[in-house]
């Protein structure tokens, strides 16, 4: 049985046509009033007309679903069907683009979840019409696309040219340029300076955070920033990301390589690197340092420091016994991480369980760098194999209190994840320097042991300064020599300044461009607020004109898309061939209204009719959660109200936007004192502040440490992008508790993806 999650398919088709039938009418089409029943006056009140009772809003178990225990009252719907489902089991409608299945007497609509984990794990070809694998991913990618479009977890509202402008004093950056799947901190390997100190500077509007070690610690969403300096600092990979987007095996760090089907049905993969392979003071890299990352990410002393559960190895055979291993033995557990083998000084092995085999991306699963053991393990920590797979040699790793705090080995976790020094030696082709908290600007200098990237090429650029701009005055900043390289220009007046400016430099300023593949967005916390309901995060996308937005953001240096795609990826081009359906969300008011309406926000807030302001809706006390019942708009103004026996609603939005941001400016117009959005019951409120704080609202919890304690904010602008070569976003739907809060991408639950156990 592959996986983990799914449920029971609600959101009813008959609802879907409707809407988007009245999504499709015109403003200028002419609307058909109803014809009124004759009223008859009359002093008996035997004749008055009958008063139709409001109907009870449909039972929503949705709301409810933490009352209930996954895996006893109900599972993922790919947990029970996914493993025997191809793509030639699904029926698709024609009209909406939504999707089911029919398996045991019943239909199942197929939901987010079950959608991504089969668009990787089901794409055997057994059809003439999808005849080969890529035919089969791209047909799962266009159902998941057609199903993400209609329940819209977050808004795209521009996806833009990007201009990267360079000091020509970098050269090289025309013949070997940037594109979305490889950034400045990818290419500069292939640049050179004529600099008097052979450096480059970079800036990034994004902050950094100085958590270059492991940027995604403690999150799921990493800062571009903190990214783009961890790939600097980290290399000698066995999977490479080639320029093309793409994976293949690194020659320059893998001598020999292996992979084999087992009679169970996973995966084997060996690998054996070449002895030569050092870190930045010199060190030996030895196979142990391939596997010490996984055994420690895969472990419970790590969750304890991170404050969420890294699954390093959650697709390696042996997981669940290893990453329950406390440090003592106990049933059902182990210290040796069996699917994780050392075979020889430089020859490593990892067997993949048949739960994700087979995996369009499989070649992944060989992807492992270089880490030098005592950044996470401590001194004195080691790896061994006795022959029942990799384990831990440590006296602190595991060592824990009475209370189970992992008190050593979490606290050196913790504190390595923020080293910024040369305490510990790097395998990429840079190391830190030196890095500047208040001015978040981290220094690198050249890795003189690094021997080079999947090309072979090592760096010429001796010392690399990355730091915070701000957009509105990074163009002086950059005239005054404090850039050499302003990545991502966006924005009409900014694109059209940027190149003005290195037209009229004589040569001095030159720029490359390219199609983002990505977009700027209202990114959504959907199981918290009014948005955790489908027919807000509708009305809401009616009621913006995101093409208008788009224009004036841009400048006309970009558009509009629909959902979370490239329009340059081979999939998107593939899924258009085979008829994708998507709606636009042409601006309505009237749409956006009717799709509330249906949704139920038909109230004010004593529970009256709705005629005016904002709008509420009924919730039954028996499925009103905490966070619906302590709900208000960021100034008290608009609470949820409780009248007879009920609970309403209010229709406010709190948003989070980043502060020195051209986006949200234009969102304080675009959106927040938006006509439509008005008009149609909302209440938008606001607060801008640095992107770290932003991030910490948007995940309730203090990663950065900036976390308000309370849940505030629904709706948050930023940026996301398509840049991995794996378009891969199985488990990140996921409906199973253990893996919501770390994996999910939207903090989304499809009811589609639930199945009731009883």
């Amino acid at each position: 049985m592959q996986k983990m999650r799914r449920i029971l398919a609600v959101l009813l088709v008959l609802a879907l046509v409707l809407s988007l039938a009245v999504a499709c009418r015109t403003d200028d089409e002419p609307e058909v009033e109803a014809t009124p029943e004759p009223v008859v006056e009359s002093d008996d009140p035997s004749t008055e007309p009958e008063v139709t009772p409001e109907p009870e809003p449909e039972p929503n178990l949705m709301l409810t679903l933490s009352n209930y225990e996954y895996g006893v009252d109900y599972t993922a719907l790919y947990e029970v069907y996914g493993a025997d489902v191809t793509i030639a089991d699904v029926i698709e409608d024609p009209m909406t683009g939504l999707c089911y299945i029919e398996r045991d007497g019943n239909e199942y609509e197929l939901g987010l979840d079950f959608l991504t984990m089969a668009m990787v794990y089901n794409t055997e070809a057994t059809t003439d019409t999808y005849p080969t694998p890529n035919d089969v991913y791209a047909a799962w990618w266009r159902l998941y696309m057609q199903r993400w479009n209609y329940l819209v977890p977050e808004i795209p509202l521009y996806s833009n040219e990007y201009y990267d402008l360079y000091n020509a004093q970098i050269e090289g950056v025309v013949e070997h340029p940037t594109n979305p799947y490889w950034g400045p901190s990818d290419a500069l390997i292939d640049w050179t300076s004529t600099k008097e100190d052979n450096g480059i500077i970079i800036g990034n509007t994004t902050a950094l955070s100085g958590k270059f070690r492991y940027a995604n610690f403690g999150s799921s969403n990493p800062g571009a920033s903190d990214l783009d300096v961890q790939n600097l600092i980290h290399g000698l990979e066995t999977i490479a990301t080639t320029k093309e987007g793409g994976y293949e095996w690194n020659e320059t760090v893998v001598a020999e390589h292996d992979e084999v089907i087992n009679d169970d049905g996973s995966k084997t993969f060996t690998i054996k690197i070449h002895e030569d392979l050092v870190f930045s003071d010199g060190s030996p890299v030895t196979a142990k340092n391939y596997v010490v990352h996984t055994l420690v990410f895969s472990s419970p002393v790590a969750a304890q420091a991170a404050g969420r559960d890294h699954r390093s190895g959650m697709t390696v055979v042996g997981y669940d016994t290893y990453s329950g291993y406390t440090g003592v033995e106990a049933e059902g557990t182990t210290a040796y991480f069996s699917g994780l083998r050392l075979l020889d000084d430089y020859t490593f092995s990892v067997t993949i369980s048949s739960d994700y085999i087979p995996y369009f991306y499989d070649i992944t699963y060989a992807g492992f760098s270089a880490t030098y053991l005592p950044l996470w393990l401590g001194e004195g920590g080691d790896i061994a194999d006795d022959g029942e797979g990799c384990y831990i040699v440590s006296d602190t790793f595991y060592a824990a209190g009475d209370d189970g705090v992992y008190t050593t080995g979490a606290d050196h976790i913790y504190a390595s994840a923020w080293d910024t020094t040369d305490a510990y030696p790097y395998s990429g082709p840079y190391v830190v320097e030196s890095y500047d908290e208040t001015n978040q600007e981290a220094t690198l200098v050249k890795n003189p042991n690094y021997k080079g990237n999947y090309e072979g090429t090592v760096p010429s650029i001796e010392r690399v300064v990355y730091k915070r701009v701000i957009s509105s005055t990074q163009l002086v900043d950059f005239q005054s020599g404090g850039l050499d390289v302003i990545a991502g220009i966006t924005g009409g007046d900014e694109t059209n300044e940027a190149l003005a400016l290195a037209d009229a430099s004589n040569g001095a300023y030159v720029y490359t461009h390219y199609s983002r593949a990505g977009y700027g967005k209202l990114g959504m916390r959907c199981d918290y607020g009014p948005v955790q309901f489908t027919e807000v995060r509708q009305a809401i996308a009616y009621c913006l004109d995101r093409a208008r937005f788009a224009t004036e953001f841009t400048g006309g240096y970009g558009g509009v898309v629909d959902g979370p795609y490239y329009t340059g990826s081979w999939m998107y081009q593939a899924a258009v061939e085979q008829g994708m359906i998507l709606n636009s969300y042409a601006t309505s008011l009237d749409s956006a209204i009717a799709v509330l309406e249906e949704g139920g926000w038909i109230y004010d807030a004593q529970g009256n009719p709705y005629e005016s302001g904002v709008r509420y809706k009924k919730i039954l006390a028996e499925e009103a959660t905490e966070n619906i019942i302590n709900y208000r708009s960021q100034d008290g103004t608009y609470v949820t109200t409780f009248v007879d026996g009920d609970y309403y609603m209010p229709l406010a939005l709190n948003w989070f936007g980043t502060t020195d941001n051209e986006f949200s400016d234009q969102l304080l117009t675009g959106f927040m004192n938006n006509d439509n959005i008005i008009a149609a019951g909302f209440v938008v409120q606001n607060q801008l502040g640095e992107f770290a704080v932003m991030l910490d609202e948007l995940y309730q919890m203090q990663v950065y440490g900036y976390y308000s304690g309370t849940p505030m904010y629904c709706i948050f602008n930023f940026a996301t992008g398509f840049t991995s070569a794996a378009y891969d976003y199985s488990y990140n739907m996921t409906v199973d508790p253990s893996m919501y809060d770390d994996y999910s991408a939207y903090y989304i639950k499809d009811a589609a993806d639930i199945y009731w156990l009883s």
